[in-house]
C-alpha cells in the first residue's frame, strides 16, 4: 500500500469512540524484564521452611479446639466436568489424559505429573464427581479416596501435599463439596476430617506467605479466608485471612489486572478462586469485602483480552485454551461484566479487535523466573482468529506436562519456535536453562500503537537477539478495520554499537490453528488457507523461502492436535533483514 493511503487509515478515531477506551495512541511504551530465577539464600529459606514443618514445634502449633461442624456450606459457583466424575465412578480418576485406577492408587510412590498432582492434592475432582451423579452414588467414591489421603497426609505435615497453595485449594473444596466427605455415619472419620481442616488452616495461618507470589499465594489467602467464614470460631481468623489476602493481590495481579506469571490460564485460576470466596461470604449471608471486587474489576477485562472469538484463551505461556464452558462459568461468577482490556502495560499483551477478527500480542519479556515454573520464550509472538476460527496460533500446552509427548518434545513448547515469531539461528529469545528455568535473552520490549477507523497498528521490538548475534527483531502488525486483512513486516536489525554476525540464518513460523488447510499456490510465495467453517485466507510473503510443515497445537482437553505451519526461511547480513506479509481474506 502506498504511504498517503495507509497514514488516511491510520488517521486516529474520535476520542469519544468507545472502542479504543484505556489505549494510549502513538505513545512508546517500554517494559523491563524483572529479576531472574530464585537465589540461592532464598533457595535456602526454601528448605528450611519446609524443614520447620517436620519439627515437633510446628506440629505442635497445629492441635486446637477440634470443630464438629461447618457453620455452612457455600455452593461451587463452577460446574465440575461430567465426563471425569463419570470415570471416577467407573473406577479412574483422570486429568488431561493421564489416568490411573482408583484401586491401584499409591499415594506413597506418585508417578504423575505435576498437573495431575495439583488436580489429586487440591481435591479438584470433587468438583467433577459432584457432577457425575447422585450424592449417594458419589460418596463412597469420595469418601474412600478421602480416608486413603488422609490415612497418608494428615499427620505428615509434607511438601507438596502440605503446600499453602494446595491446603488453600483444598479447603475451598472440601467446605464446597462437604456433602459427599461429610455424610459417613463413620463418628471417627468425620471428627478425622473436620480435625485436619482445621490443622490445615492453622498450618495456613503460618506460612500463607511462603507460596510463590501470583495464583498460589492467593489460593493460600483464600483458603484461610474460606477458613474463617466456615469454621466456628472465626471472627478474628477472617479479618486476619481478609487483610492477607489483599497482600495476595497486590503482590500477585498487577495494575491492569494481569498476573504476575503472565498466564492466561493462571489468571483464569485466580478469578475462579476469588469466585469460590465469593461463595463463601453469600454462604454466611455477607458481603465481600471491596477488595476483591476492585480486584475483579481489573482481572476480567484482563482475561477477556486475551481470549478469541471462540470465547476461549489464547495460548501464551505454557497455558492452553481451556473450554467454553469452564471459561463462561468462571466468569459468571466472577458477577463482573464488561469489556475486553485492549492494551496492557503490565500484563503485556496488546489485543487489536475489528468486524469479529482478533489479534492478540506478546508484547513483553517473559515472567520473572521465580514466579512461574515453566515460562516460555515468546516475546512478539502473536495469535490471529476470524469469529470462531484460530487462524494462527502458538502451540500451548507445555505447564500442562502433556503425557501424550516425549519428554523432550514436550518441553519444546516452550520454545520460541513453538510460536508464532521470528527466531534466530535455531536459538530462543530467552534462553530455557538445562533446569527448565529462563536465563538469559529479553530485558526489553518497545511498543508504540497507533488506531483509526481505517486501521490499527502496533509496532514492538525487542532485545533477545541482540547479545549473541547483534540484532534487534522488529516487528509490525497492522490490521484493517474491516478485519479482512492482516499485514506484517518482520526485521533484524543491527543492535547499536554491537556487531551482528553476517549470514546468521532466520526462521519465521506462524502456527495454524485447527482445522485450518493449507495449499501452496504456484508461484511459491502464496499459500491458501482454508477454515474448518470454510472461510477461505490467502497468505504471501517477501524476503524469504516459503513452505508448510507440521506442528502440533495442545487443546483444551491437555491433548495434542496435528496442525500446519507455514514457515519463512532466510539468511540476515550484517546489515540485517526484512520480510514483508501479509493474510487477507479472500472468500
Amino acid at each position: 500500500m502506498k504511504r498517503p493511503a495507509l497514514d488516511a487509515m491510520l488517521r486516529p478515531r474520535s476520542s469519544d469512540d468507545p472502542a479504543i477506551d484505556g489505549v494510549e495512541e502513538g505513545k512508546r511504551l517500554v517494559r523491563a524484564a524483572g529479576g531472574g530465577g530464585s537465589s540461592l539464600a532464598e533457595r535456602l529459606a526454601e528448605r528450611l521452611r519446609a524443614f520447620a514443618w517436620a519439627t515437633p514445634l510446628h506440629r505442635l502449633r497445629l492441635n486446637g479446639r477440634h470443630p464438629v461442624r461447618l457453620v455452612a456450606v457455600p455452593i461451587d459457583p463452577v460446574p465440575g466436568d461430567v465426563a471425569r466424575g463419570r470415570a471416577m465412578l467407573a473406577g479412574q480418576i483422570n486429568y488431561l489424559g493421564e489416568a490411573r485406577d482408583l484401586a491401584r492408587l499409591d499415594l506413597a510412590k506418585p508417578d504423575w505429573t505435576p498437573g495431575f498432582d495439583r488436580y489429586l492434592h487440591g481435591f479438584d475432582w470433587l468438583r467433577d464427581l459432584s457432577m457425575a451423579g447422585s450424592l449417594s452414588q458419589g460418596v463412597p467414591v469420595a469418601e474412600a479416596l478421602m480416608s486413603r489421603w488422609l490415612a497418608r497426609h494428615a499427620d505428615k505435615v509434607t511438601d507438596p501435599a502440605w503446600s499453602p497453595a494446595l491446603w488453600g485449594r483444598r479447603i475451598l473444596f472440601w467446605t464446597a463439596h462437604a456433602p459427599l466427605i461429610l455424610s459417613s455415619t463413620d463418628v471417627v472419620y468425620r471428627a478425622q476430617v473436620l480435625n485436619t481442616l482445621a490443622r490445615g488452616a492453622r498450618h495456613l495461618d503460618r506460612c500463607a506467605d511462603q507460596a510463590v507470589a501470583g495464583t498460589g499465594r492467593i489460593a493460600a489467602w483464600s483458603g484461610i479466608v474460606a477458613a474463617g467464614l466456615l469454621i466456628p470460631g472465626g471472627e478474628q481468623r477472617r479479618a486476619f485471612a481478609e487483610r492477607g489476602l489483599a497482600r495476595a493481590l497486590g503482590s500477585g495481579i498487577l495494575s491492569d489486572g494481569g498476573v504476575v506469571s503472565r498466564s492466561p490460564v493462571d489468571l483464569l485460576e485466580a478469578v475462579m478462586l476469588l469466585g469460590m470466596v465469593r461463595a463463601c461470604y453469600e454462604a454466611r449471608g455477607l458481603e465481600p469485602p471491596e477488595l476483591m471486587r476492585a480486584a475483579l474489576s481489573r482481572m476480567v477485562p484482563a482475561l477477556l483480552g486475551v481470549m478469541h472469538g471462540d470465547r476461549a484463551l489464547s495460548c501464551w505461556q505454557g497455558g492452553g485454551p481451556s473450554t467454553e464452558a469452564h471459561i463462561a462459568a468462571v466468569i459468571e461468577a466472577s458477577c463482573i461484566r464488561t469489556r475486553p482490556l485492549r492494551q496492557s502495560r503490565d500484563w503485556g499483551y496488546q489485543r487489536l479487535a475489528a468486524a469479529g477478527a482478533v489479534l492478540i500480542v506478546d508484547a513483553a519479556p517473559p515472567p520473572i523466573a521465580r514466579l512461574v515454573a515453566g515460562g516460555c520464550a515468546s516475546t512478539l509472538a502473536f495469535e490471529f482468529s476470524d469469529g470462531p476460527d484460530r487462524l494462527v496460533v502458538n502451540c500451548g500446552g507445555a505447564r500442562d506436562h502433556v503425557v501424550q509427548l516425549p519428554g523432550g518434545l514436550a518441553e519444546g513448547l516452550r520454545t520460541t519456535a513453538a510460536h508464532s515469531t521470528l527466531t534466530l539461528a535455531d536459538s530462543n529469545s530467552t534462553a530455557i536453562l538445562p533446569d527448565g528455568t529462563l536465563g538469559r535473552g529479553v530485558t526489553e520490549v518497545e511498543l508504540s500503537r497507533q488506531e483509526s477507523d481505517g486501521a490499527s497498528r502496533i509496532e514492538a521490538s525487542h532485545d533477545g537477539y541482540a547479545a549473541r548475534w547483534g540484532f534487534v527483531h522488529r516487528r509490525q502488525l497492522l490490521l484493517t478495520g474491516d478485519g479482512r486483512e492482516l499485514r506484517g513486516e518482520d526485521a533484524l536489525l543491527p543492535a547499536g554499537k554491537r556487531r551482528a554476525v553476517s549470514d546468521a540464518g532466520f526462521t519465521l513460523r506462524f502456527h495454524l490453528g485447527p482445522g485450518v488447510e493449507a495449499v501452496p499456490a504456484a508461484e511459491g510465495q502464496a499459500v491458501m488457507l482454508r477454515t474448518a467453517n470454510g472461510a477461505l485466507w490467502q497468505f504471501r510473503c517477501k524476503g524469504g523461502e516459503l513452505s508448510i510443515d507440521d506442528s502440533l497445537w495442545i487443546d483444551g482437553q491437555g491433548r495434542p492436535v496435528g496442525i500446519r505451519q507455514l514457515v519463512i526461511v532466510g539468511q540476515a547480513s550484517g546489515g540485517g533483514v526484512h520480510v514483508s506479509w501479509a493474510m487477507k481474506r479472500a472468500a
